[in-house]
C-alpha cells in the first residue's frame, strides 16, 4: 500500500465521485510511460490493483490519474 501525500491527487479525488463507499477506481500513469488499469484508491492511499500482489511504483512515480469506475470483483 502507498499513501497519496501530494496535494494535486487529493485535490483531484475529492473533485471526483467515489466508485463505491470510500474509493475510487482509476488508471495510474507513470512519468516514464508505464500505465497500470484498475488502481484502487481507498481513504487516500493505493490499497491494491488487480492482478498484481504488491503496488510497483511509489508516489513520486505517478504522473496522473484517470478516474474510470471499472468495477472488478476484488475476491477473484
Amino acid at each position: 500500500m502507498i499513501k497519496i501525500t501530494q496535494k494535486r491527487f487529493a485535490d483531484f479525488f475529492r473533485a471526483h465521485p467515489e466508485t463505491g463507499t470510500g474509493y475510487c477506481i482509476a488508471t495510474a500513469r507513470l512519468k516514464d510511460g508505464r500505465e497500470y488499469r484498475q488502481v484502487v484508491i481507498n481513504s487516500g492511499y493505493v490499497s491494491q490493483i488487480r492482478g498484481y500482489s504488491d503496488i510497483p511504483f511509489v508516489e513520486e512515480e505517478i504522473d496522473y490519474f484517470v478516474v474510470t469506475h471499472d468495477k472488478w470483483d476484488f475476491v477473484k
